[in-house]
């Protein structure tokens, strides 16, 4: 099993998709041999400021973390919890985040071990349990650290981090409405999230068929105009960021607190969320029986 890197430096870094490539060799992404964690760190690159949050040592501790805590579990219900501490130890910004060459880096150069943990499915067809390499190096919705990190931005209601570990726990969530450009719009986001916890939606075929009825209803009804979020202010942000030069680790407990930012309007998430009920009252869902929708 791919174990620990041996070679952990100080400070996180840049790993270029071109060097990330070299070492997606088909021993790591079955889980077969370890990275060579010396060779991989002397083609990176150093991050651009010399912060607090560019220490590796804190996401290093969440992923040990999360790997023993969830060591007796399914390991997707690791996501949950691992989303919202990644994001609030990192404390980036929308446009750090979208530099897939830190990505690279975790997956690679700081916890390839959480990834093959994380991501080994089973192909069938007697070939051997294998990591897909987006999941060292790919898209924000599929990268291993990526998509917790856009998961716990995009899900999170200003500083409440409680959605976000709603949204995790469903894997359609991050599989299906992760990838959908409405769940920019917050007031959308956390309608869908509010209907998990209504139960409105329970199962993962619920979720997948939510998403598809909110995104083809989008084509024709524009969210942001029936339901209007508040001008977001970058500030919060910018004071959450300066703050991690004094910040404790995140809890492991509790959750922790993001950016004092505005929550999104109460009365345009209850429209969008009344709106969305009447979508999936509609919405085909595989196996279930209704005078409308026959059971596959």
């Amino acid at each position: 099993m791919t174990g620990k890197p041996s070679h952990l430096p100080e400070r996180l870094a840049f790993l270029a998709d071109l060097n990330a490539a070299r070492y997606l060799t088909e021993g790591l992404l079955t889980g077969k041999e370890d990275v060579p964690a010396i060779a991989l760190n002397k083609v990176t690159e150093p991050l651009p400021v010399n912060e607090a949050r560019g220490e590796l040592a804190p996401v290093r501790d969440l992923v040990d973390d999360a790997m023993h805590a969830f060591r007796e579990e399914k390991v997707t219900a690791a996501d949950a919890w691992l989303a919202p501490r990644l994001h609030a130890t990192l404390r980036l910004t929308r446009r750090e985040a979208a530099d897939r060459r830190l990505w690279n880096y975790l997956a690679l150069g700081v916890a390839p071990d959480y990834v093959v943990w994380r991501h080994t499915t089973d192909p069938g067809k007697g070939d051997a349990p294998r990591v897909a390499a987006k999941r060292f190096r790919g898209a924000s919705d599929s990268q291993a650290f990526a998509r917790l990190w856009w998961a716990a931005e995009l899900f999170r209601n200003g500083s409440d981090y409680g959605p976000v570990a709603t949204a995790c726990a469903q894997q359609e969530m991050l599989n299906t409405a992760l990838r959908l450009s409405v769940i920019d719009h917050r007031p959308t986001a956390q309608a869908l999230v509010s209907l998990i916890d209504r139960g409105t939606v329970r199962t993962g075929r619920e979720v997948n068929a939510l998403a598809k009825a909110v995104n083809a209803s989008a084509a024709t009804l524009m969210y942001d105009v029936v339901a209007p979020d508040v001008e977001r202010d970058g500030r919060p942000l910018a004071q959450w960021i300066e703050a991690a030069e004094s910040a404790p680790a995140v809890p492991r407990r509790g959750l922790p607190a993001g950016p004092d930012e505005e929550r999104a309007p109460e009365d345009s998430v209850t429209a969008l969320a009344d709106h969305f009920t009447e979508l999936f009252a509609g919405a085909p869902v595989r196996g279930r029986k209704t005078d409308d929708n026959v059971a596959d």
